[in-house]
């Protein structure tokens, strides 16, 4: 399983569950620091899935666009996971569309 990490929007943190390259479950919560909740809403999906760290084979993290701060603590997290569990750390970007 692949860990999906989305903190583009402070507020709101994303963690997904993948195989195979599709969803298998997803969490999301709001709070006014997003990144007080990452950590806890990783253990959580591992935990509803049945999983601890060594199930998880990759990390993908957003890149952005979006917040700064949110994105800098999603990419940290996902590196760090990456390093301590040895498994690969991926950035993945939202396609945007530009109208002019």
């Amino acid at each position: 399983m692949v860990l999906y990490i989305n903190t583009q929007d402070q507020k709101q943190i994303s963690v997904s569950l993948k195989k195979e390259g599709k969803i298998v479950d997803s969490l999301t919560e709001e709070n006014e620091y997003g990144s007080q909740v990452l950590l806890p809403l990783i253990e959580k999906i591992l935990k509803k899935n049945k999983m601890d760290y060594g199930d998880i084979e990759g990390v993908e993290v957003e890149t952005g666009p979006g917040s700064f701060t949110g994105l800098r603590v999603g990419v940290s997290v996902a590196n760090a996971l990456g390093f301590s569990l040895g498994i690969p750390v991926n950035g993945k970007k939202i396609e945007t569309e530009l109208h002019y």
